[in-house]
């Protein structure tokens, strides 16, 4: 009696097999969802204003390097933005290595 009961109430053989596999990759595609709105979705998002950034360089920006020196662009090319760090001295960096304008927050 109780075997027929439990019987009754498992699922017929062909649907098994496919619960049973999505049931397996559940966790794997909520772990992804997870890290892309945690990690992934952000740091897009940082890289993007970056490049932002970057393209709206001009003279007279205040700005940090990525090694830490701060200056005044005075001027800009495709590559190449020239920072004045002090009287008389000005330097050429990457155009990457800029890291942020000063007295912006960084995200």
């Amino acid at each position: 009696m109780m075997l027929t009961a439990a019987l009754a109430f498992a699922p017929p053989s062909g649907q098994q097999g496919s619960q049973s596999m999505l049931m397996t990759f559940l966790p794997m595609i909520l772990i992804f969802v997870v890290f892309y709105f945690l990690l992934i979705a952000p740091a897009r998002k940082k890289q993007k204003l970056h490049g932002e950034m970057l393209r709206n360089l001009k003279s007279g920006d205040r700005v940090i390097t990525s090694g830490g020196i701060h200056g005044t662009v005075v001027g800009v090319t495709d590559e190449i933005v020239q920072l004045r760090v002090a009287e008389k001295v000005n330097i050429q960096i990457s155009k990457q290595a800029v890291a942020g304008l000063q007295g912006q927050p960084e995200s």
